[in-house]
């Protein structure tokens, strides 16, 4: 169910978020004793999720109540999209100054501003058509995140109308390299540092096809200057991940391909350091997306 109330289980509906050119929801979670300058990630459900189903699947709140993380859920209501997918291809929600991508920004403000966040600690992940919007954000306000994490997404711009949607989730066609770096450069007059970008997806996807989660490291690595094979290629929790850092040495793109994984958000639900619950698009699969991107955005310290 969508947020509909005062609160919904763990989330807080924020009720004011300037103009709402979107006409998105939105719901946060801010654990007791969050510290002042203390971080925030924006964590974006995909299609047929709500913002709290979503949260209890990947456990982000429980994870912020042991590090100290304010969250905020952007939801898409089903009067803009009848899957409650967010419109990340829709030329009206897929750039700067409007739709939803200003509804979200108008949001990140309102929280930022309530909770005296730190805005050089704030990051956004999302699934599926909120990894797709995650992509759109990352690229139409880079200004605002230092990090971003794709989850059985899409590159930005990567379809302009639902037919080319189809298509690209497919693994079908799409913009070249350089026109996926261009169209990233295009979204914005930015100059400064790039956020970071983790992509993860699933190997055996049916439903976005994993060929996207390599075109979207692409389309980023000319504009962190790291183009070329990775600089290493390490086993996490018995998963590859592929590392390309910067001349500095900073880790600036990481991809997780988990094999024989299907389409979903992968978590480790057991154990002491367990995160989320099994459900639907929520796959059990060894591996905590949650807690490894947290920790590569240095939240779990």
């Amino acid at each position: 169910m969508p947020l509909s109330s005062e609160t919904h289980d763990r989330l807080t509906v924020l009720n004011t978020f300037g103009t709402d050119p979107g006409s998105l929801s939105a719901g946060t979670y801010v654990p007791k004793g969050f510290p002042k300058n203390g971080p925030l990630v924006v964590v974006m459900h995909g299609s047929t999720q709500s913002a709290e189903s979503y949260d209890s699947g990947s456990g982000w709140s429980a994870l912020a109540d042991e590090c100290g993380v304010a969250l905020l859920f952007p939801e898409q209501r089903k009067t803009n999209n009848a899957m409650g997918s967010f419109n990340w291809f829709k030329r009206g929600d897929s750039r700067r100054g409007g739709g939803e991508p200003l509804s979200i920004r108008h949001m990140i403000r309102q929280v930022v501003d309530d909770h005296a966040i730190d805005t050089s600690r704030v990051f956004i992940t999302g699934l599926s058509s909120g990894g797709a919007m995650t992509s759109v954000m990352l690229a139409t306000y880079p200004e605002v995140f230092a990090g971003g994490a794709i989850i059985a997404g899409l590159p930005y711009r990567t379809a302009d109308t639902l037919m080319q949607a189809i298509f690209r989730m497919k693994g079908y066609g799409g913009p070249s390299d350089r026109k996926l770096n261009a169209l990233v450069r295009g979204a914005s007059k930015f100059t400064g540092r790039w956020p970071t970008i983790s992509v993860w997806h699933g190997g055996s996807d049916m439903t976005v096809h994993s060929s996207n989660a390599d075109s979207i490291v692409r389309q980023w690595q000319r504009i962190h200057k790291v183009e070329g094979p990775p600089t290493r290629v390490e086993k996490v929790d018995g998963f590859p991940r592929k590392v390309w850092c910067d001349a500095d040495g900073r880790q600036v793109i990481d991809e997780y391909i988990i094999a024989g994984m299907g389409h979903g958000t992968p978590i480790s639900a057991g154990g002491d350091e367990g995160l989320g619950e099994e459900g639907r698009y929520m796959l059990e699969v060894g591996i905590s997306s949650t807690r490894h991107i947290a920790d590569s955005w240095g939240l779990t310290q």
